[in-house]
C-alpha cells in the first residue's frame, strides 16, 4: 500500500526510493533520494555509491520543499525569484530548497509526502522523481 489515511507509507516510500534509483543507475547517474511523508519526515533514503555526502542532505531538503510547500522545487524557485523579498527571505529559512529534483508525492488529488533526488544536473534529477511516482501510478501536481 503506498498511502495510509493522508500521508505516504513507509513501504511507499520505499518503493518510490528504489524507483527512483533503479532509474538513476539504468540512466547511468550517481544520485541520492529521499522520501518524505506529508509534513516533512524522512521515511526513506539512499546516497548511491560515488556521490559525495552532502548530496543525501540536497536530497532530503528537496522532499522537504516538495511536501511541505506542496509544489515541486521548480515551482518553488520560480515563485521566490518573483519578489526581491521572497527571494531575499528564502535565505533565512533552513530546509527550503530552490533546485529542481524535489517533487510533491500526490495522491488522489492530496499530497501524501515528497521526493527528492540530487547529484545529477536538475532536468535529470526531476526525471528520476518523475519516473518513481509514474511507476508507482502517482502524480506530482495537487
Amino acid at each position: 500500500m503506498i498511502a495510509h489515511m493522508t500521508s505516504l507509507s513507509a513501504a511507499g516510500a520505499l518503493r518510490l526510493m528504489n524507483a527512483a534509483l533503479a532509474q538513476a543507475a539504468a540512466e547511468r547517474l550517481v544520485v541520492a533520494v529521499c522520501v518524505c511523508d506529508a509534513q516533512g519526515h524522512v521515511l526513506a533514503a539512499a546516497r548511491m555509491e560515488g556521490a559525495t555526502p552532502p548530496i543525501l542532505d540536497f536530497a532530503q531538503d528537496k522532499a522537504f520543499t516538495a511536501a511541505t510547500m506542496r509544489k515541486s522545487t521548480q515551482a518553488f524557485a520560480e515563485r521566490m525569484a518573483s519578489s526581491q523579498s521572497l527571494s531575499l527571505g528564502l535565505s533565512t529559512r533552513a530546509r527550503l530548497l530552490t533546485w529542481g529534483g524535489g517533487l510533491p508525492v500526490v495522491h488522489d488529488g492530496q499530497v501524501i509526502g515528497g521526493i527528492g533526488v540530487s547529484g545529477a544536473k536538475d532536468f535529470e534529477d526531476i526525471a528520476c522523481a518523475q519516473a518513481a511516482l509514474s511507476e508507482a501510478g502517482l502524480g506530482w501536481e495537487p
